[in-house]
């Protein structure tokens, strides 16, 4: 009995108060927008937010984040002194310590009361804050502080399942703790490690420092298998949804594949490259991929560290950029995804904008979107109709840069058929003495591919 007490007994879910700066250039709608996207991205973490906190300032480069004043508010909130002491361990004397026990038991009652008013577990700051700044807002206010940065790499860290997204994630992780971790209050751990006088501190830095080496030399390996396998799809048709986190591209990605890629409700779903056909399939046939979402102030070394993520978008010969076209805040979002695909110069390719969840639209906002975006392809991933229309615009996207041409397959080369109809489309052929006389349909570059290598050059 008291072993299925302890099983069914679950552990209490962390309370979370978001805070921030409101800079000068933000105005409140985009202050609110940013406080919902970053309680959708704490919620992800299984997280309760219980309220937000801010304050209108010209930059956020103070100690504490915020003034004095609204620190104390911030305090009051949290339970904490308000006052950024020292986290050394004082020394008192036996009468010290006497009068600190009588204190503490005439307050006794009044902590009763004030542990019935929950108080956050968490501040979560909507800003990249440094190290120190993290630790003198956790002594002011005596909770716990994750940065915007740190429940992002804290998400990615839970998410990823492939090997190659978990050892991007790891080094992403270790980068971001590494300036953050702490020395002991009491000084011990000396020379612990090699050289005179190592700290424990800095031999935690050193091991982080050969963990992340050791990472590099392991994703080379698993990069390299992956540049191999794309190498291997050079010659095909590419398509590459972008967009967003949350946009809609996995549940557009299981529509236009039959594919059973994960879809949730939630940010970073997707971390990992999916690549799938187009379904039904099509001679040559097309290649879809789905590709990490991306977020405003997404971190630099997660940019960094999913390049090769990414790369899916820059070898594609078309992207989709999907767009949540139910979101207010959407032109924000679709400037975030191409700046991010500037940065590591996937956006030559050409593109086509897909409005998507249309079906949460009223008719109104869906009339004014077309008027403002006539270019895009307005349709909801749900809906079959409006995935088989954006089918047929993907195959007619290629079938604009598609040759008629004529392949000879000898009869001792028939080994290479397979190749021929994986990549090119028979329209018809023809037997002769020597071989078959193959009419194609494909792209330049793949029809040449073949013939030299049916040539044996």
């Amino acid at each position: 009995m008291l072993c299925k007490t302890m099983i069914e007994t679950k552990l209490p879910t962390p309370r979370a108060l978001l805070v921030g700066v409101q800079l000068p250039d933000i105005d409140d709608v985009a202050q609110a927008a940013s406080f919902h996207e970053l309680t959708r991205l704490v919620e992800t973490l299984g997280y309760e937010v219980t309220g937000t906190f801010s304050q209108r300032l010209d930059g956020i480069g103070a100690p504490t984040l915020f003034g004095k004043g609204k620190l104390s508010e911030l305090a009051a909130i949290t339970g904490g002194t308000g006052v950024v002491g020292s986290l050394a361990t004082k020394l008192l004397s036996k009468a010290r310590k006497r009068f600190e026990e009588t204190k503490d038991s005439q307050l006794a009652t009044f902590e009763e009361e004030e542990e019935k008013i929950e108080k956050p577990d968490y501040i979560i700051v909507d800003h990249e804050i440094s190290p120190s700044q993290a630790r003198n807002l956790e002594r002011a206010t005596g909770a716990r502080v994750l940065d915007r940065t740190g429940v992002i790499v804290e998400i990615f860290h839970r998410h990823a399942n492939s090997r190659e997204a978990k050892l991007q994630v790891e080094m992403a992780r270790l980068k971001y703790v590494s300036p953050r971790l702490r020395e002991s209050t009491m000084g011990a751990g000396r020379q612990q490690g090699v050289g005179t006088g190592e700290t424990s501190l800095e031999l935690d830095r050193r091991k982080i420092r050969d963990r992340i080496a050791e990472l590099k030399k392991m994703l080379e390996t698993v990069q390299l298998d992956g540049d191999q396998r794309r190498f291997a799809r050079a010659g095909e048709l590419r398509v590459a949804l972008v967009g967003y986190t949350n946009a809609g591209k996995s549940s557009l990605m299981r529509a236009l594949t039959a594919s059973q890629v994960l879809v949730a409700d939630k940010l970073f779903a997707t971390l990992d490259t999916t690549v799938r056909a187009l379904q039904p399939e099509t001679k040559p046939r097309i290649l879809v991929s789905d590709t990490v979402g991306f977020i405003k102030q997404l971190p630099h070394d997660l940019v960094a560290s999913f390049r090769s993520t990414l790369s899916e978008a820059l070898e594609a010969s078309l992207l989709l950029f999907v767009v949540d076209a139910s979101d207010p805040t959407y032109e924000a979002q679709l400037q975030v995804t191409r700046t991010v695909l500037h940065e590591i110069s996937a956006d030559a390719a050409p593109s086509i904008l897909i409005m998507n969840k249309i079906d949460c639209l009223e008719e109104t906002e869906l009339e004014n979107l077309k008027l403002k975006h006539p270019d895009a392809v307005f349709l909801s991933s749900r809906l079959p109709d409006d995935v088989s229309g954006l089918r047929n615009i993907i195959i007619a996207f290629f079938e604009k840069s598609m040759v008629d041409d004529q392949i000879a397959v000898s009869y001792s080369n028939e080994k290479m058929l397979g190749d021929v109809f994986e990549t090119l489309r028979v329209v018809s052929q023809d037997y002769t003495e020597t071989g078959r006389l193959m009419h194609v349909r494909g792209l330049p570059n793949a029809i040449a591919k073949l013939k030299k290598s049916l040539s044996g050059n």
